[in-house]
């Protein structure tokens, strides 16, 4: 099951970058159809080696970043906003991997990068409970109810650096968490 909280309150016609915590596979198949209108994902390279998987990622535009080369995440990023720019949403995870206890990680600079150069408002996103149904390392999946916050968006210009509004996302992220994590 999953149950939506905030979606209301983004308006369907604007462009955004979604940004959301990470803990478990099952978080992009359960978020991205969620996104109103059409979204991209900036998506980890590996994936692309899977033959049939790897056409159907090019055709829906999904940006492909390879996350141990500096340069070309760089490119990933400025791919990224080349795709926003024909009215796509960008879904990002911007710990860059899932969260091996549920604990909300570290942000990479790459995704604050994209929204100080796009201009694009940043929508943060909590998604809880995938890490009770499939945390990091298993292939089973137990039952439960997925719970996706939206939080109301978040203007980079509104911001001086950039360790500001990632701070800012970081914090509004956090905010829906529970204690324990």
């Amino acid at each position: 099951k999953v149950k939506l909280v905030g979606l209301d309150k983004i308006d369907p016609a604007g462009t955004y970058i979604f940004m959301s915590n990470h803990v478990s596979n099952l978080d992009p198949p359960i978020l991205v159809p969620l996104i109103p209108g059409r979204t991209s994902v900036l998506a980890k390279r590996e994936i692309w080696k899977i033959p049939i998987v790897s056409k159907a990622l090019d055709l829906a535009e999904i940006v492909p970043v390879e996350r141990s080369n500096r340069d070309s995440a760089i490119s990933s990023i400025r791919r990224a906003g080349e795709v926003m720019q024909h009215h796509i949403n960008m879904t990002i995870f911007p710990e860059g991997t899932r969260s091996p206890d549920g604990r909300l990680m570290p942000f990479k600079k790459g995704p604050f990068h994209l929204a100080a150069e796009t201009g694009f408002p940043i929508v943060p996103i909590t998604i809880l409970g995938t890490y009770e149904m499939m945390p990091k390392g298993t292939s089973l999946i137990k039952g439960g109810t997925a719970t996706l916050v939206f939080h109301p968006p978040i203007d980079p210009k509104g911001f001086s650096s950039r360790e500001e509004l990632v701070q800012a996302v970081w914090n509004a992220i956090n905010s829906a968490l529970p204690p324990e994590r």
